[in-house]
């Protein structure tokens, strides 16, 4: 009988899913909640919202994992999921205040301090990331940590090449004045 042992493996979790057993269910989503977690994190701009999208990719999960191949890797298959709900929620968001626009880029350009990056840690990153708007920071992460093109994020958001890059350039620059200006709070 399933689950009168402990389940030795991932395998035994997502074959126990598979089956529909809730105990299965759970030990998964306890299993992978970190990492997934991780990922919702900087995608959203509270926990909240990262726990609501932790829990929505969890049920997409289960509700498709029957379609999972075993001959992929598991972890990838549910990143995937996680950076598909994030996006989606972040487009239903975006959709809500209408905030696509191209805006006249008039920042000054300030050069980011050597070796800051290599020091921060997650938390400091996801921080960072956290203070940036919803628009930059979803392509930021597509672009730089999940390694989508511009047209793959263009297509997945539902705007342009060039708006993409924008969003892109902007964040950057506003990293480097967030990071600037961390820094000298804290001289």
């Amino acid at each position: 009988m399933f689950f009168s042992r402990k389940p030795e493996s991932e395998a035994d979790l997502v074959e126990g899913c598979k089956l529909g057993k809730p105990k299965a269910q759970e030990m998964l989503y306890k299993h992978y909640y970190g990492y997934a977690m991780t990922i919702c994190l900087q995608y959203a701009r509270h926990e909240d919202e990262a726990a609501e999208i932790l829990n929505d990719s969890f049920y997409k999960v289960f509700m498709q994992i029957k379609k999972y191949d075993k001959n992929f890797d598991f972890k990838h298959w549910l990143r995937r999921i996680v950076v598909n709900t994030a996006i989606d929620a972040c487009r239903k968001r975006e959709r809500e205040k209408k905030l696509y626009q191209v805006e006249d880029l008039n920042t000054i350009d300030e050069p980011l301090q050597d070796d800051i990056t290599a020091q921060l840690t997650a938390e400091e990153i996801i921080y960072l990331l956290k203070q940036l708007p919803d628009n930059h920071r979803i392509v930021f992460n597509l672009y730089e940590i999940e390694g989508y093109g511009h047209e793959e994020i263009a297509e997945k958001l539902g705007i342009s090449d060039a708006v993409s890059r924008t969003f892109l350039s902007r964040a950057k620059q506003k990293l480097k004045q967030i990071v600037n200006k961390e820094l000298a709070l804290k001289v």
